[in-house]
């Protein structure tokens, strides 16, 4: 069983998406990105409050969009957060033909240029873990853009199992989760 994931890797590459668009892939320690996502895989109650959380985030007026974390239910009280690793040799970066998504150097996310997107959505079929997403409201992909820095899921999740730390932090284990002990309020 996994434990825990971080979404790290460095590489650094140049790759051709078409006749005229040539993409830089900028290293994670080049793009001074000092924050990831720790996700504690044990500690999630699969209550759904950060899915919740991202859908208002990222809609308007009040209209919740599709949420780009997405829990993985393996039973009661059971959950696994599926966050989008923010890959350094993103396959939906790599497969978009307009260079739609590009790499915000702030935030290390992989953003998305809606002037430039065709909406072929073959970034979707090429994200490994299936996070890049069609939004059918808004007739265009979704991917997490980490809320410009400061992610909106994360003081949702109440155990925990979602956290923002500094990168160098991930490496420590989490701390066991009480889960007898827990009084855990619907919304």
């Amino acid at each position: 069983m996994i434990d825990e994931f971080h979404i790290r890797n460095s590489k650094f590459e140049i790759r051709k998406r078409s006749p005229n668009v040539v993409s830089r892939v900028t290293p994670r320690w080049e793009r001074h990105v000092e924050m990831i996502f720790k996700v504690s895989v044990e500690r999630c109650i699969a209550c759904g409050k950060c899915e919740r959380a991202c859908a208002f985030a990222h809609g308007s007026e009040g209209t919740p969009s599709k949420t780009r974390i997405n829990i993985h239910r393996r039973g009661p009280e059971l959950g696994t957060p599926i966050v989008c690793f923010q890959c350094d040799e993103a396959a939906c970066e790599a497969v978009c033909p307009t260079a739609a998504l590009v790499r915000n150097p702030d935030t290390g996310a992989v953003d998305m240029v809606r002037s430039r997107c065709i909406s072929c959505r073959m970034c979707v079929a090429a994200c490994p873990i299936r996070n890049m997403l069609w939004e059918e409201t808004y007739h265009c992909v979704q991917t997490c853009d980490l809320c410009g820095g400061d992610p909106r899921c994360v003081p949702f999740s109440p155990t925990g199992s979602i956290a923002w730390v500094p990168v160098e932090l991930p490496s420590n284990p989490p701390e066991p989760l009480d889960r007898e002990s827990l009084e855990i309020t619907a919304c």
